[in-house]
């Protein structure tokens, strides 16, 4: 998987050179069978497609994350063949489990070569948190004592690196009512902790299968679209947005900003399940 310069869509050519360059990848859903879809999709042929074109846009990013639910029936051949795709970009990737998957599968099966299950790196001016969000048996998250104890461990130690915490679950609503079921259980505690330490500058999530973007306490808030499937914002119930599958870029500057944005494939695949009412 090579990168093509001369291709790149404007908006990154006009990304800031000396950042920390991040392609965020999530909600894969990846399955055993490589034939098998979701809602209608084949969710290996979009991933495929996604992490080609934006490898081609973006050029070699720093580093990739990718943010939970990466292989929606947590089976082995399903990490082996996400561990296959990312091995073969050569570039440094860091994984997080979301709602569908096995935490203690993925650190078994992904910490290899340059793909890697840990709580955190640094890279030029910034820490990047990779926290658990998952609560065994359950579709919500949660940022428990053990995960907040370890934050609160990487902040004391890195307070001079600028820093953006990555989680699979979104940390605020997002204003749709089914989804906001799944939100971040009682975060008052990981918002206060936050607060105490101002190198804090961003949060970055999946699991809502869209674009979401605000600020709260002095902190931007990302969520991303999906490699597959997206859901419909603002809605009560479950609801498909007939938009293609997408990625998050960011570029984060040394002064603390987090420059960012969305790519999409040119079309929605065919397939796609409109009228479903949920997986």
């Amino acid at each position: 998987m090579s990168s093509h310069p001369d291709n790149k869509p404007e908006i990154f050519r006009q990304m800031p050179a000396d950042g920390l360059n991040v392609l965020q990848i999530t909600d894969c859903h990846l399955y055993a069978d490589p034939s098998r879809c979701l809602l209608g999709i084949n969710t290996l042929e979009t991933f495929d497609q996604i992490l080609e074109q934006a490898l081609r846009e973006a050029g070699r990013p720093d580093l990739i994350m990718a943010t939970g639910d990466l292989v929606h029936d947590a089976s082995d051949s399903g990490y082996k063949r996400l561990l296959g795709r990312f091995k073969l970009t050569e570039i440094p990737t860091y994984c997080l489990p979301g709602n569908h998957d096995q935490p203690g599968k993925m650190t078994q099966l992904l910490n290899q070569d340059n793909v890697h299950c840990i709580p955190s790196v640094q890279a030029k001016d910034w820490s990047l948190v990779f926290l658990d969000s998952t609560i065994p048996g359950s579709d919500g998250g949660r940022i428990d004592q053990r995960q907040m104890a370890l934050l609160k461990q990487l902040l004391e130690e890195h307070p001079d690196k600028n820093t953006l915490i990555s989680m699979h679950h979104h940390p605020l609503p997002v204003g749709s009512r089914w989804m906001d079921t799944m939100v971040l259980e009682q975060p008052q505690a990981f918002f206060d902790l936050l607060q105490k330490h101002p190198q804090v500058k961003g949060l970055l999530c999946g699991h809502i299968h869209q674009n979401f973007e605000a600020t709260y306490q002095g902190l931007k808030i990302l969520g991303s679209p999906s490699t597959c499937v997206q859901f419909t914002a603002g809605e009560d119930d479950f609801a498909i947005d007939p938009a293609p599958p997408g990625y998050r870029w960011l570029s984060l500057q040394a002064d603390g900003e987090i420059v960012s944005g969305l790519s999409a494939l040119p079309e929605i695949p065919s397939g796609l399940d409109l009228a479903s009412m949920g997986y």
